[in-house]
């Protein structure tokens, strides 16, 4: 089974018309790196990014930095955690739920202002303490979700800092890459001078006056903000990392979630990189000169699924009949013109946390018929499930392709599968929301892609019962006290190699059970102007800019 869409000359060269007349060239005395995103709007710039991880991409490690970072100099090696604002961290021997963070010394806002232990205690506390004068409501879904066990942080002196977890968690020191440190100083400036009736009305309006005019750590610092249209970011000179400050001197990001629109642009010369462009559209691509990156990610792109009373998919002969009917390498050599890694689990065989799942995802259509079958349903009575999708998205890869081939797959097993389909930024919200909330609006499962770079991003959030919503994405609300007691076997063992252990036999348990459609994994394609040089992609969501020099 193949489908195939097609990019026509008379659309790119339409479209190529509609970006040339929509952004003006950029003056030549300085070196200007224009980039395409998949978003619909540029991701939210006041240190907490939305969008999903293509917000941590462009509006986070750019502006910000974290307690931990990620390794992105390599695209032949595993990106793994490094110091970055933190300089060394430990767990306290006798108290498991102690962590002491050593800082960065010499460290400063692009506004000037000192990063020191106070600026740790008060962005933890933006999003953690409520009674804060800035705790920020609308940070916390992007942030608590993903770092659940973070109870608090204490300052010891200017350059340690203490932080405390609900319970003994091994995985802290990952989770808190997604912890950005914004400039105290520059908000308490914007507080100060805010309207307000109250002070829950002048901290909102101080953090709508930082997203315009942000200040953070990172290599890059905001010049100009225009919502929906573009955010420009000059190079911070004075970074501390040397190695790192950028070789560019301004960055343009500009949302575009339509991939044929994205390819015309490239084509027509109004931008030099396009995330996940049109796949039929990479032969002219190549033809035309410009360059094409790609690398597996540690991402899955799946149909996660609901497991509320009445749900089609509690049953698990459903569940394992829907792996078995998808032909992925046909998704991957067809549809996706080689773009993909196809996906048996979040883990494929040779990682530490792969384990030895019993049930072998393949293409069996034969066996997935039988499964339906046994299951009550055949030709002359299908099984209606609705997945909730989105157009485009941080990597959603295809998604509306992808799930229409899908559709067609899954209807050769009995299936009757329809398509509920929402803008990305409104599909990640929901995601939080669960499958029990309105906004799923009748969907049994909802299609969200998800990074497995560290054990909890890529398990736990979704397996264990405590993950549910509102705490995090647990969507479908699986309750297995088997998955539970892995949980906590990894999360309260620190010697590495055990972990791993544990987290091998807790993937290999999730795929026995079928837990998800797994589908692909992702490979992030780029396609790049050749004037653009130094791009390292990385095994990663993220991408380091710094590293890029223009012709």
């Amino acid at each position: 089974m193949f489908i195939k869409t097609t990019t026509r000359a008379a659309l790119i060269a339409a479209l190529a018309l509609t970006t040339a007349a929509a952004w003006p060239r950029m003056a030549s005395a300085e070196t200007v790196l224009r980039i395409g995103m998949t978003a619909a709007d540029i991701p939210r710039t006041l240190g907490q990014p939305d969008q999903g991880f293509e917000g941590n991409r462009f509006t986070g490690v750019t502006m910000y930095d974290a307690l931990t970072g990620w390794d992105l100099s390599s695209a032949d090696k595993a990106s793994v955690v490094i110091p970055g604002l933190a300089t060394e961290w430990k767990v306290d021997d006798a108290d498991k739920t102690k962590w002491t963070f050593k800082l960065r010394p010499g460290v400063t806002f692009h506004d000037g202002s000192p990063f020191n232990a106070d600026a740790v205690v008060w962005n933890v506390e933006k999003v953690l303490k409520q009674d804060a004068p800035q705790f920020d409501p609308s940070q916390v879904g992007v942030t608590a979700s993903r770092m659940p066990t973070l109870a608090s942080a204490k300052k010891i002196d200017d350059m340690t800092v203490e932080l405390t977890t609900k319970e003994p968690d091994s995985f802290l020191p990952i989770n808190l890459t997604n912890l950005f440190m914004a400039s105290p100083a520059k908000w308490q400036h914007f507080y100060d001078k805010a309207d307000g009736a109250d002070a829950k009305a002048k901290s909102q309006a101080a953090w709508t006056a930082f997203a315009k005019d942000a200040a953070g750590t990172g290599p890059w610092k905001m010049a100009s903000f225009t919502p929906r249209e573009r955010l420009e970011l000059v190079k911070n000179a004075s970074y501390w990392d040397k190695a790192r400050v950028p070789k560019i001197d301004k960055m343009v990001l500009l949302p575009m979630p339509e991939a044929n629109a994205r390819t015309a642009a490239l084509l027509s010369g109004q931008v030099d990189w396009v995330e996940a462009p049109a796949p039929d559209a990479l032969p002219e691509i190549k033809q035309r000169g410009f360059k094409l990156y790609a690398n597996e990610q540690p991402h899955v792109w799946p149909w996660q699924f609901s497991r509320v009373e009445g749900s089609p998919w509690n049953d698990i002969r459903v569940r394992k009949a829907a792996n078995l009917c998808v032909d992925r390498e046909g998704l991957k050599d067809g549809l996706l013109a080689g773009l993909m890694v196809p996906a048996t689990g979040t883990f494929e065989p040779g990682h530490p946390w792969r384990g030895k799942p019993t049930f072998e995802i393949k293409y069996d259509k034969p066996a997935a018929q039988k499964l339906m079958q046994e299951a009550g349903f055949g030709p002359n009575k299908k099984l209606t499930v609705k997945i909730q999708t989105s157009a485009s998205g941080s990597g959603q890869m295809q998604p509306l392709p992808m799930n229409e081939y899908l559709q067609q797959a899954l209807a050769e097993c009995y299936f009757d599968v329809q398509l509920d389909v929402i803008e990305w930024n409104t599909l990640f919200t929901n995601w939080r929301r669960g499958a029990k909330d309105p906004s799923a609006n009748g969907s049994n499962a909802t299609n969200v892609t998800y990074a497995a770079m560290d054990p909890f991003f890529a398990l736990v959030r979704f397996l264990q019962s405590s993950m549910a919503p509102p705490v995090s994405n647990n969507w479908g609300f699986i309750n297995n006290p088997k998955f539970d007691e892995l949980v906590k076997k990894a999360r309260q063992t620190f010697d590495p190699a055990a972990r791993d252990a544990a987290l091998a036999e807790l993937h290999a348990a999730s795929v026995d059970d079928a837990a998800f459609l797994y589908v692909a994994h992702d490979v992030g394609p780029r396609a790049i102007s050749p004037k653009v040089t130094g791009v390292i992609q990385p095994k990663s969501w993220f991408i380091d800019f710094s590293l890029v020099s223009m012709q």
